[in-house]
């Protein structure tokens, strides 16, 4: 099944593979689920071309979600880069926007440690 130009896997429950989607998590995609009176129990492979066609509708009315979310998401962060403030400057210089230490951890932002050149003992 394709949904929001997203490939959803077949063997999966219908509420997990919603969360497939990007912009979609486990409480809206029970939100939808309830919405389109589909059961939460079913899998994919399971579902009648109806139950699959009011799912489709209701994600695409709702709103945001995959390309226009990311987009979305990608310019509130230009945003903050251009006027200079300083979540956009942590953004700028790759390190932890929301207040978290860094004089150890923060790997995941800082990426592989730089190893400075060793001064040898005389």
């Amino acid at each position: 099944m394709r949904v929001a130009g997203v490939n959803i896997p077949d063997n999966k429950k219908v509420f997990i593979s919603l969360t497939y989607i990007y912009g979609i998590g486990r409480s809206r995609s029970i939100r939808i689920l309830n919405e389109a009176k589909v059961d939460l129990s079913k899998s994919i492979e399971d579902l009648t071309e109806d139950e699959a066609t009011r799912i489709r509708k209701i994600i695409q009315d709702e709103g945001r979600v995959e390309g226009d979310l990311r987009k979305e998401v990608q310019l509130n962060i230009k945003r903050l880069m251009d006027i200079n403030c300083y979540r956009g400057l942590r953004h700028r210089r790759g390190l932890p926007v929301r207040g978290q230490r860094t004089h150890t951890n923060a790997r995941t932002r800082k990426g592989p440690k730089k190893i400075g050149i060793r001064r040898r003992k005389r």
